[in-house]
């Protein structure tokens, strides 16, 4: 039998994104961010408001990246949620990781963190109920350690943190369970 808990954002899992962009004087702002998700093959949207620094920073770059957090570097990934750029000069400094620039945007890519978008601004969409970043996915980028034998990112190598929205915990991804578009074809 359930049990009724009112209301509960019970998605789970949620990833545990850090949104990264430059400020007006080239200075590396970065957040945490579970509630972002991709919205077509080349499009990822973030639901951060308006009020964050990292997304006046996108507004004002037109371009930010977002890395997949890892267990390795989890109290910088919390760090990144619990502080913020409003308040904190230093933020980025203090957790003592490195940015280069990327290739492909004018935006910070994070090196110590496996897998990386790299993201031109799309548009805002800023209704009463929902205000999301969306970005256009221009490159892709990922640590070899991270990679299998054909040159794909391999979940189980990644060691992805995720958030728990129930219990405020983190969680490392990684178990293969089953194979997509083939394990449900019984019931085709």
């Amino acid at each position: 039998m359930k049990k009724n808990l009112g209301v509960v954002p019970a998605v789970y899992p949620m990833p545990v994104l850090i949104v990264a962009a430059y400020d007006e004087n080239s200075k590396v702002c970065a957040m945490n961010a579970a509630w972002g998700m991709i919205c077509d093959m080349d499009k990822i949207v973030l639901m951060i408001d308006e009020d964050h620094k990292t997304t006046k920073n996108i507004r004002a770059s037109k371009a930010f990246t977002v890395s997949i957090a890892d267990k390795e570097h989890i109290a910088q990934a919390d760090f990144f949620g619990i502080a913020t750029g409003n308040k904190m000069s230093d933020k980025f400094e203090r957790t003592n990781m490195h940015a280069v620039k990327s290739e492909f945007v004018n935006a910070p890519v994070i090196e110590e963190f496996p897998l990386v978008m790299e993201c031109e601004l799309l548009e805002i969409e800023e209704t009463p109920n929902f205000h999301g970043v969306i970005g256009k996915i221009v490159n892709t980028a990922a640590d070899e350690r991270v990679l299998s034998e054909n040159g794909k990112v391999d979940p189980a190598k990644l060691n992805a943190l995720i958030f728990d929205q129930f219990q405020s915990g983190y969680y490392v991804s990684g178990e293969r369970v089953g194979q997509a578009w083939s394990d449900g074809k019984k019931y085709m």
